[in-house]
């Protein structure tokens, strides 16, 4: 069936996404392994991404837990750093293909206001035709409801829609509606995928 829209997710397919990582360099492996297991962080995170404010969550988390306060605040203070760096070979699959007139969507998990700020550091996510944003959406993936509303919006067959995404559980997701999917472990791979579904030349997709 004939792709009609690409959509893309954002965390480590678009922009490294590995809060760990980031508090390994901060605070260092131990106290980041002690921190992660007294502070579901990825919960709080969860929480923003449904559509809960950015800065008054995580602040609210580190008042409940003054040993971590400073640590907690990282998550909004320096967040930027954690949400990076750019996957440069997807940025531009992304740009050949809208240069190809292929429409691209974004679905991803992500803040009402973590995403208008990431959108004044990476200029590339200003640039998708629509962009389905949970926060707003108030829904996450993968609960179905979220590929319903895509489907919904823009009234394009799931079987036309050709998604890419990291995670198992978002990719089994939308398989289940249908959608023709990638699973991303590398902007190589990827680039193959689209180059096999006749979206972009070997030399358009940078191979």
């Amino acid at each position: 069936m004939t792709t009609e829209a690409v959509i893309f997710d954002i965390g480590n397919v678009l922009i490294e996404w590995n809060p760990e990582r980031f508090y390994d360099w901060q605070i260092g492996r131990a106290d980041r392994e002690a921190l992660f297991a007294e502070v579901d962080l990825h919960r709080m995170n969860d929480i923003i991404d449904a559509g809960g404010p950015f800065r008054e969550t995580i602040y609210e988390w580190a008042d409940c837990h003054p040993d971590w306060r400073d640590e907690i605040r990282m998550w909004h203070d320096h967040w930027i750093e954690m949400a990076s760096p750019r996957i440069d070979g997807s940025v531009a699959l992304l740009r050949a293909l809208r240069l190809k007139g292929v429409p691209v969507f974004a679905l991803t998990n992500f803040g009402i206001d973590s995403f208008a700020y990431a959108q004044t550091q990476y200029d590339f996510l200003t640039e998708f035709d629509r962009a389905f944003v949970s926060g707003h959406m108030g829904v996450t993936k993968p609960a179905p409801r979220i590929f319903e509303m895509v489907e919904a919006d823009c009234g394009i067959a799931p079987g036309r829609l050709l998604f890419v995404d990291d995670r198992p559980d978002n990719i089994a997701a939308a398989e289940a509606r249908g959608w023709a999917c990638h699973r991303f472990d590398g902007w190589q791979g990827w680039a193959r995928r689209l180059v096999a579904e006749g979206l972009l030349t070997e030399t358009e997709a940078g191979l």
